[in-house]
């Protein structure tokens, strides 16, 4: 049994004993890490640069880059260099900066993405009133809405989490520290204030998904009545980059954290882990800008430039 007041450090959990394996786990997300990094820069300094781009769903497009390029560098780099250097260990300081920053832009993206669903649905349903409701001081409002919120978040949880004694000793059952495995190691009693937080969460969270998905049926009804087929072609490219995005984010999370306890061990969490906090941010970029030309032509126009200038 130790004090939360005696613990200097935390350990994480390993990929893999064998040294081997270890180099092999460093280089493999250092691939990751290195296509999030370019997908998500090209992005932002497309969409930044490129004056056609200038719309509210590129610089909400912008916003998730952002949230995305984040969310990686807060837990990849860390497990690189435990791979690397052989060791489990961060420190309390560490720790709590990545609970911090994980949360917060886990938290941003699913308000943000929630506002892309608006943002989509207006395109759709509501094509004339777009301009009115969409305009440039309400992208930028609904934007820091959605940082705002997710920081009130999880100042909230981290504070909270920090401030429980710990009694289960300091080893953390994921290769970066998050609060349900923080929890685990706080004393018995002690936990229910954050679980009623945690209950809030995900009231809102749920909320979220409820909103996403009532407005995708908005669109898809409209895109029904469409008569053009190149009209459909026009609407569903616009969709499901963002319906892709939304499901590969829920999905992910739900199964982290909703999965049945008789099929949890270390290395399946570990796989699931690193589906819904390493993979979308790496494939993000790539899930939007497949189905999108005006970004396709932003994109290559940006890459000839930096290449051959």
């Amino acid at each position: 049994m130790s004090n939360s007041s005696s613990i200097t450090h935390f350990l994480l959990l390993t990929f893999a004993d064998m040294r081997e394996l270890q180099l092999l786990h460093f280089w493999l997300f250092l691939g990751i890490y290195l296509a999030a990094l370019l997908g998500n820069g090209l992005i932002i300094t497309a969409v930044a640069c490129k004056h056609r781009l200038h719309t509210p769903m590129y610089f909400f497009l912008l916003n998730l880059s952002l949230l995305d390029l984040g969310s990686i560098s807060t837990t990849v780099p860390k497990a690189m260099a435990n791979s690397l250097w052989d060791t489990r260990a961060i420190s309390c300081a560490g720790c709590a900066a990545q609970v911090f920053f994980f949360s917060f832009f886990m938290s941003a993206e699913l308000y943000l993405l929630t506002i892309m669903a608006y943002d989509r649905y207006v395109a759709i349903c509501k094509p004339l009133h777009y301009g009115t409701l969409l305009s440039s001081r309400a992208c930028v409002h609904m934007a820091a809405s959605a940082w705002g919120s997710g920081l009130l978040n999880v100042v909230l949880h981290t504070a909270n989490t920090f401030s429980l004694p710990l009694c289960q000793g300091n080893v953390v059952d994921q290769f970066f520290c998050e609060i349900p495995h923080i929890l685990k190691l706080s004393c018995s009693h002690s936990y229910l204030r954050e679980v009623g937080l945690i209950v809030v969460s995900a009231c809102l969270a749920f909320g979220c998904f409820i909103f996403i998905v009532l407005s995708y049926v908005q669109i898809f009804r409209a895109v029904l009545r469409i008569p053009s087929e190149q009209g459909w072609h026009k609407s569903f490219s616009t969709c499901l980059p963002h319906l892709t995005v939304v499901s590969m984010f829920v999905s992910t999370a739900l199964f982290s954290y909703l999965k049945p306890h008789s099929i949890s061990s270390p290395s399946l969490d570990l796989v699931v882990a690193v589906l819904y906090s390493v993979v979308p941010p790496a494939a993000n970029p790539l899930i939007y800008s497949m189905r999108n030309q005006k970004l396709k032509d932003a994109l290559w126009k940006l890459t000839q430039q930096m290449l051959f200038r």
